[in-house]
């Protein structure tokens, strides 16, 4: 079991010249239940089934489980998982001793641009590139689950 511990920013700002990588995403949900999210993501040749138990008082961290699953298998589920799907480009953006992941949504959220950096404890500093806007960390309409 790992923690998730991340802080969530709307972007505001150019930022895609900073990117060292560029990752597409697709992925579905098994279970939203806020006391047990199930994810299903595909990016590439990976894929990543992901249970996440309800996050803490701050809002900024949760326990996380991950499994790798062969891609095939993933697509087939996929398929049943349930209605709506959530499909992105993230690119991966050094910051500091960070990296920022900033996700561009496409279909039904297109224009949606969201920033996560991922921290090792819910104080830990980090610096914060102009391109960021308003943090929503917390912000339950910015949950991915609920982008579906």
């Amino acid at each position: 079991m790992g923690k998730e511990i991340e802080r969530k920013f709307l972007v505001t700002g150019e930022f895609k010249h900073l990117a060292v990588k560029k990752i597409r995403i697709t992925q579905g949900y098994l279970s939203i239940d806020p006391a047990r999210i199930i994810r299903l993501r595909v990016s590439g040749n990976r894929a990543i089934l992901s249970v996440k138990s309800p996050l803490n008082d701050t809002g900024f961290s949760r326990n996380e489980w991950e499994f790798e699953i062969p891609v095939p298998a993933a697509r087939e589920i996929l398929e049943v998982c349930l209605p709506g799907r959530i499909e992105k480009t993230r690119y991966i953006i050094p910051s500091g001793r960070h990296n920022f992941e900033v996700d561009l949504f496409h279909r039904k959220n297109r224009g949606l641009c969201i920033a996560e950096i991922e921290l090792s404890d819910e104080d830990e500093v980090f610096e914060k590139p102009d391109w960021l806007g308003e943090e929503v960390t917390g912000k339950s309409e910015f949950y991915n689950v609920n982008l579906l």
